[in-house]
C-alpha cells in the first residue's frame, strides 16, 4: 500500500513482470475496496480460474482469445473491457495470441 493518496503504474513495467512462457498473475495494488492485477496467458495456455467472491473488470491490453462467462462465450481482443459479476463461472480459452489483461476486483460483498 502506498504512503500517498495516489499511485501511477506503467503498463510496460507491469507487462515485464508477467513476461515468460507460463501463465502469470501479479497483483500490483490492494486497498480495502479494490484490488488490481496484471494477468498473462500465453497462446495455447489453459485458464484455471475459479469464480471470485467480488465483481471484476478485465481490460484486454493485448492478445486474442475467447471468454466464457456464465455459459455464454465472446471473442476478446485489445481495447475491450469485460465485466464479470461476483461468483460467475468464467475462463479464457482458445488463446490465439498471448493474452495480457488488467484485472480489477471490487470489494468483497459481506455475506
Amino acid at each position: 500500500m502506498s504512503e500517498h493518496a495516489w499511485e501511477v503504474f506503467s503498463i510496460r513495467e507491469l507487462e515485464r513482470r508477467v513476461s515468460g512462457k507460463l501463465p502469470s498473475i501479479v497483483e500490483f495494488l490492494r486497498t480495502t475496496s479494490l484490488a488490481c492485477a496484471i494477468y498473462r496467458l500465453p497462446a495455447g495456455a489453459r485458464d484455471m480460474q475459479a469464480p471470485h467472491p467480488e465483481d471484476e473488470l478485465y481490460f484486454v491490453i493485448s492478445g486474442r482469445a475467447k471468454v466464457r462467462i456464465a455459459g455464454e462465450q465472446q471473442n476478446v481482443g485489445p481495447g475491450q473491457i469485460l465485466y464479470v459479476r461476483a461468483t460467475s463461472q468464467h475462463s479464457f480459452f482458445d488463446i490465439e495470441e498471448d493474452l495480457t489483461l488488467i484485472a480489477i476486483f471490487g470489494a468483497v460483498k459481506p455475506l
